[in-house]
């Protein structure tokens, strides 16, 4: 017979092991869960930590800050793939989309194997948000089959295959849908709003298949402004080709053209028509917005054209943040995939050279743009606290992407999962944390 002192002891010793098993399946239950909410995804497509300081020296002064600098988390991003020490945008997009690492090539898929996402999906994160009933948006300043925002619902052996890469798009089922690139929707010969004819071989009018889908079609910045907030799809194609011309500033000189066409919305008009719509709409979404053009210009070392479309994509970004201060279960997360050009910011510190154009390189073959290209004067920045105005040119490394300087930022719900290291594949998994409430585990490359 047990006396009562024993039997007291033994209650509550098992009331202490089911205490103690209690909180280790809810901690370890809690630490695989997250609070849900929004995504937005900015993509300025080949920025790097050197670029964003030109552009706070250009436009804000040395001694403010930028919106991209404003965001409270960053991490140096890695963006190695399976086969290359540096990213292809189609390449990093993929592994953005999928969240697992692939090969330079990809365009949706691996080389050699269809991809399966980091959550065993055979889609991407998008097409599994929209699967869920979560409203999704894909903009874009570039054409619409640039892989940035393509590669998330679109796959191909070549990126070249814009026939078929802007049908799976259409075909997609994302809402919102914005971009350049009017030619690759329409058929060979047929002239379209933006004044330039069609180069599809298939036959197939992308615009009227939009339409009869459901989609509102808008072509310019007026139509999309005055789109109303009940707008549950829309389409909009802003251009022939590119939003933006990206040439050399030489050549944009001489054929007399913009940095930007005139008509076309700026990256952060797209974004904040689209948070006007889901807002009204009231669903959970997820956004995809790039930014082509800091990847463009860059790559044909214009320096004018690369700080506006640095401008641009801040803009884009300060829309983001002023949305996340009115609704704060929404996650902004900004990433490249690779650095364009390898930019850095050439000091011009003697009074005397103010007012003389740069040499056309340094002293190590480095070219060397002014405020209007090669041997042109130095970019006035804006004033500093004391209202001095520093002049400086840009230097280049070359005309392709390097990597080495990404930086990846998050802002707002679930900002502290963003660490000091971020693999490319780590964007995946933050946003597919925000949007289902689930931490996947990291990537192994061989376990996909």
């Amino acid at each position: 017979m047990v006396n009562c002192k024993t039997f007291f002891l033994q209650v509550l010793t098992a009331g202490f092991i089911c205490l103690v098993c209690l909180l280790f399946f809810s901690c370890n239950s809690n630490a695989n869960s997250v609070t849900t909410g929004n995504v937005i995804f900015i993509h300025p497509d080949g920025t790097g930590a050197a670029m964003w300081g030109a552009l706070r020296l250009y436009r804000y002064g040395p001694d403010s800050l930028s919106n991209w600098e404003k965001m409270n988390k960053m991490g140096l991003y890695r963006s190695h793939v399976l086969d290359a020490s540096n990213s292809s945008s189609n390449g990093g997009a993929t592994i953005h989309g999928y969240g697992v690492k692939t090969e330079f090539a990809s365009f949706g898929n691996t080389t050699s194997r269809p991809v399966k996402s980091l959550s065993g999906k055979d889609y991407s994160i998008i097409t599994e948000a929209h699967k869920a009933g979560m409203a999704t948006a894909l903009l874009n300043s570039g054409h619409i089959c640039e892989p940035g925002t393509a590669a998330f619902v679109a796959n191909s052996d070549k990126r070249s295959n814009t026939d078929d890469i802007s049908l799976q798009i259409i075909n997609s089922g994302v809402d919102i849908i914005m971009a350049g690139g009017e030619t690759m929707i329409l058929p060979e010969g047929v002239i379209g709003r933006q004044g330039q004819p069609g180069i599809r071989e298939d036959g197939l009018n992308l615009i009227n298949l939009a339409k009869e889908k459901g989609y509102t079609v808008v072509f310019t910045r007026d139509e999309l402004l005055a789109l109303p907030s009940t707008t549950n799809k829309v389409f909009g194609i802003f251009a022939a080709d590119d939003t933006f011309n990206d040439q050399t500033e030489e050549e944009l000189k001489a054929k007399n053209l913009p940095l930007y066409g005139d008509q076309a919305p700026t990256l952060g008009e797209m974004v904040e028509t689209t948070l006007r719509i889901f807002t009204a709409e009231g669903k959970q979404f997820m956004m995809v917005a790039e930014e082509e053009a800091t990847d463009n210009f860059p790559n044909h070392n214009n320096a004018a054209g690369t700080l506006e479309a640095l401008r641009r994509a801040d803009e884009a970004i300060g829309v983001a943040l002023d949305y996340i201060n009115e609704h704060p279960r929404t996650l902004l997360l900004t990433a490249a995939d690779s650095e364009a050009g390898g930019m850095q910011v050439y000091a011009v510190n003697k009074p005397e050279d103010f007012n003389k154009p740069l040499a056309a390189s340094e002293n190590n073959g480095a070219p060397l743009d002014g405020c209007e290209g090669t041997a042109t004067l130095p970019f006035v920045a804006a004033p500093d606290k004391n209202g001095t105005r520093l002049r400086f040119g840009i230097a280049w490394a070359c005309f392709n992407d390097v990597a080495g300087g990404v930086i990846a930022r998050a802002h707002g719900l679930n900002e502290n999962m963003l660490h000091n290291n971020v693999d490319n594949t780590d964007i995946y998994r933050l946003m597919y944390a925000t949007l289902f409430g689930r931490i996947l585990p990291a990537y192994i490359p061989g376990r996909e």
